[in-house]
């Protein structure tokens, strides 16, 4: 057993009986490797991923490769989820160098965590050579290596540096954005470009916003009835490795979860299509049932593997099929694409379809009994923050009430927030748990969660904020061990914390009347100016914000007295209709209940009736 047995990440804990001498991130590899002047082999990864437990298999199990390891290099097991600016820094050398990126990643450094040579997954014959080639190396040219380390560090330093606020806002970036999405669309399946397709939440959420509702709604009901949704269990894997969304990667992750209920309940606010309203339901359910912790909280991901094979707990054979369903086979089977060949591969089918509600319970319930793929129960602030904001958008107030006092409860502490008990807070764990107590003040109107957003959010700009050139830094600059202070601008399967940034300081300055708050994510934007103009598709998230701000917002202001069946009405009203720029506040007097809507501070006379106001909303609120 190494050190890693001690350790609370889940992934690192997963490499404790490794006959690799892994090390944890820290000064005391660092040490070693300076004093014994080894190179450092860098693995990053997460617990759920599929390729980290094959190379695991291949190559860390395998007692020759670790003896090279243990003899030549300075070894470090790195948690991607615990340490993202770190995960981020390694993976943009990685892109840089070899043109491609994923887990597991394998990076190697300087004893000054300088990376000199990086790539993904080796199988063992292949990492054994590369091994030995560096070791040879390090022997031999020790200089050339510090050479390439130093150019691509200089790289790194010029391509995540953002130095001023450089460029114009204007919706340019909007339109380009569109009409990229729009190039790539695929208008049969959904989805954009060409396998593997990964759900993408952030651009769905652009595309509500500026007139791609046709796309969006399109790929989520294609999504919805695909083999990347469990058609059984409820939630969605990570991504499709088909055009068709019917054979998925079958891991679970958390924040795959709570960005899509987002936006199957936006599309039901569109269009009122219960289709779209079931899946947010279904994801819910499954999220509160299989990754909810004691306290209420939520756990990060679910494997893909099960018995050592990726997807065996979520694919059938006809066979098995017809062991439940007897008579009932035929009809099923057509419904969700089951074949005695298998609609995959061996004679495995996943179910892709809908209806046979009562069928799909049995087989729930078969299944059920199956051994369950491993779940990481790392509990991230980050990402049990976009969990809260689903769950206010589902109606699960009493789900996200809980999940947000355990967060200001056990990782607020001394105005600073902590990622895990363990990990210091990072940017994104700032900005989404802010962002989900506004949410969550919008949906309960207790002002005590205003109030925390405000504190959490004031912190944010106290240890992140640039407030020379704009924008927040990822980190708050106190791991010395970080090569660049970077700031993080791309929207990938999780929105970047800057352009989450940007919209809570805009939305938080309708809530406070404070103009500090819009002050500094105007100047967010505007750091980001020239890269929105250049590169709208890589940030669709912070074209949210961006569209917010030229726009304006969408302020509904409920007045009556709290509690009462017509002041209820009305703010039921307010948050079923779909108003993208949405500012919902309540103002509670013991007068009948009115509502005033007010487009970038130009106000409508009031009104009294729910259909009154849902008329007033939807005659203004669609982008399209």
């Amino acid at each position: 057993m190494n050190r890693l047995a001690q350790q609370p990440s889940p992934y690192l804990r997963q490499h404790a009986h490794n006959p690799v001498d892994w090390f944890p991130w820290g000064d005391e590899a660092f040490a070693k490797a300076r004093a014994e002047r080894k190179p450092i082999f860098l693995s990053i990864g997460y617990s759920t991923c599929h390729w980290c437990h094959v190379m695991e298999r291949e190559s860390f199990e395998n007692h020759d490769i670790a003896g090279v390891l243990n003899a030549h290099f300075v070894a470090i097991k790195l948690d991607r989820e615990e340490r993202p600016d770190l995960d981020r820094l390694y993976m943009t050398a990685v892109q840089a160098t070899t043109g491609r990126g994923g887990w597991p990643m394998s990076v190697w450094l300087t004893p000054d965590l300088k990376p000199f040579y990086c790539g993904t997954y080796f199988p063992p014959e292949h990492f054994t050579a590369i091994l030995r080639r560096i070791h040879e190396l390090w022997q031999t040219n020790p200089t050339g290596i510090a050479d390439q380390a130093n150019q691509i560090t200089e790289a790194l330093t010029e391509h995540l540096s953002i130095s001023s606020a450089d460029g114009p806002l204007d919706d340019a970036p909007l339109h380009k954005c569109l009409a990229h999405y729009r190039s790539i669309y695929d208008p049969e399946h959904g989805g954009f470009g060409h396998a593997p397709k990964f759900p993408h939440p952030v651009s769905l959420n652009f595309l509500f916003r500026v007139g791609g509702h046709d796309m969006a709604l399109h790929t989520l009901r294609k999504m919805g009835e695909g083999g990347l949704f469990d058609q059984l269990g409820g939630g969605f894997h990570r991504y499709s490795v088909d055009e068709r969304w019917l054979v998925s990667h079958f891991e679970k992750m958390l924040y795959d979860q709570a960005q899509l209920v987002t936006s199957y309940c936006e599309a039901f606010q569109i269009t009122g299509d219960s289709f779209y309203a079931g899946i947010a339901q279904r994801t819910c359910d499954y999220v509160l049932r299989d990754m909810a912790s004691p306290d209420g909280a939520f756990y990060s991901a679910e494997d893909a593997d099960s018995e050592g094979v990726e997807g065996k707990f979520y694919v059938w054979t006809r066979a098995e099929i017809a062991s439940v369903l007897g008579d009932k086979t035929g009809a099923f089977c057509r419904a969700y694409d089951v074949t005695v060949d298998g609609n995959w591969e061996h004679g495995l089918n996943v179910l892709h379809g809908s209806g046979f509600a009562e069928e799909s319970a049995r087989l729930f319930e078969i299944r059920a009994q199956r051994i369950h793929p491993h779940r990481d129960e790392k509990i991230l602030t980050g990402w049990n923050g976009l969990m809260i904001s689903a769950l206010c958008h589902d109606g699960r107030l009493p789900a996200a009430t809980r999940a947000a006092q355990f967060l200001w409860e056990r990782r607020w502490r001394d105005g600073r927030l902590a990622r895990t008990d363990a990990v210091p807070g990072m940017l994104d764990d700032y900005t989404n748990f802010a962002t989900a107590l506004l949410d969550l003040h919008e949906t309960s109107f207790e002002k005590r969660w205003l109030k925390a957003a405000v504190e959490v959010t004031d912190a944010m700009l106290r240890l992140f904020h640039d407030a020379e050139a704009g924008g927040f830094f990822q980190t708050d600059g106190t791991d010395a061990s970080l090569l660049i202070r970077s700031k993080d601008e791309y929207d990938g399967a999780e929105p970047s914390g800057n352009s989450v940034a940007a919209m809570l300081l805009l939305r938080l300055a309708e809530h406070t009347g404070n103009e500090w708050y819009r002050d500094a994510g105007m100047q967010t934007l505007a750091a980001f100016g020239r890269y929105l103009q250049e590169a709208p598709y890589a940030a669709p998230q912070m074209l949210c914000a961006l569209d917010f701000a030229l726009t304006g917002p969408t302020q509904i202001a409920v007045t009556g007295k709290s509690g009462a069946k017509d002041t209820e009405a009305l703010l039921k009203v307010a948050r079923e209709c779909y108003v993208p720029r949405r500012v919902l506040l309540f103002k509670p007097q013991n007068i009948p209940a009115n509502a005033q809507v007010c487009v970038n501070r130009v106000c409508q006379l009031p009104v009294t009736s729910p259909t009154e106001l849902k008329k007033l909303l939807e005659s203004g609120a669609d982008a399209v």
